[in-house]
């Protein structure tokens, strides 16, 4: 029998446990269950397990389509989060104590503000009567509104903008723990700031960067508010869709065994990901 001592870390996450298995643990397998269940529209919902609704989503290049979109969108806005994100990182490495206070609350900042007044935000830039727009114009460099709202690019800027504070904590948390020497030593030797950078810095931050671009991919491919105020209706992704079968369609099954698919797909991405940084990590820089 444990004793009370042996049980106190038990019971401490206890709650966090219950918490867990009650929000995500408990509704996944009810969608897993529900994706292999029928439907009519005559009959809704009915009660036998079949494989049908898997076979019509990866059956059809509609799905494949919509698919690809999503991890195209959320690929590039992984990209653009690392290409700001860290360089960003290590300016706020490099600043004084009080200008990076004031500069992580900068970056931080979004995160107060709801995802979807961010969104709607966006949609007032890029609209065809947007600020961008009426701007370009009055400054002559075009005649007619160039179409931004409702496009992949639209979507992409947003969430890089909703996404890119994840990215610069991650690795501002990585390169707090770099060496300081390493840097040092090599500008004493005549290294140039991009060499000291690319060959001394940017190795240190490669496990804020894989964590970073990590978290980045997976909330963008699962994104919702932003493609669909953005998106609309001409560019559907993953999570629209399931929308859609859910509350549109009211094919229950249909968007679970398609949620499911979306977590599968993710997970599959991620894993391999991490797997080919973390092998290559270790081959180069150790």
């Amino acid at each position: 029998m444990k004793s009370p001592q042996n049980m106190k870390p038990w019971l401490l996450s206890g709650p966090a446990f219950v918490l867990f298995l009650v929000l995500l643990l408990i509704p996944l397998v009810m969608t897993f269950m529900l994706s292999f269940n029928s439907f009519s529209f005559y009959g809704g919902i009915e009660d036998v397990y079949t494989f049908g609704n898997y076979i019509e989503v990866l059956g059809d290049s509609y799905f494949y389509e919509i698919f690809l979109r999503t991890f195209l969108i959320a690929l590039i806005t992984t990209v653009f989060c690392v290409l700001l994100g860290v360089p960003e990182a290590y300016i706020l490495l490099r600043m004084r104590p009080l200008a990076r206070s004031i500069m992580l609350l900068v970056v931080l900042g979004p995160l107060l503000i709801s995802v979807v007044v961010r969104t709607l935000g966006w949609a007032i830039l890029l609209g065809n009567n947007g600020v961008i727009n009426e701007l370009l114009q009055s400054l002559g460099l075009i005649t007619s509104p160039v179409k931004m709202l409702y496009t992949s690019g639209g979507i992409v800027a947003a969430l890089v903008h909703v996404m890119i504070p994840f990215m610069i904590i991650a690795v501002w948390a990585a390169l707090q723990r770099r060496d300081p020497s390493a840097e040092q030593a090599a500008e004493s030797l005549g290294a140039s700031p991009v060499k000291v950078f690319t060959r001394i810095v940017l190795p240190q931050a490669m496990p804020g960067i894989l964590s970073g671009s990590l978290i980045v991919f997976s909330l963008s491919a699962s994104a919702f508010a932003t493609p669909a105020i953005l998106g609309g209706r001409r560019v559907k992704v993953v999570s629209t869709t399931v929308y859609d079968e859910f509350l549109n369609t009211l094919n229950w099954p249909l968007g679970a065994a398609i949620a499911v698919l979306l977590l599968a797909s993710v997970l599959v991405i991620m894993l391999s990901w991490n797997r080919l940084i973390e092998k290559r990590y270790t081959g180069v820089f150790e």
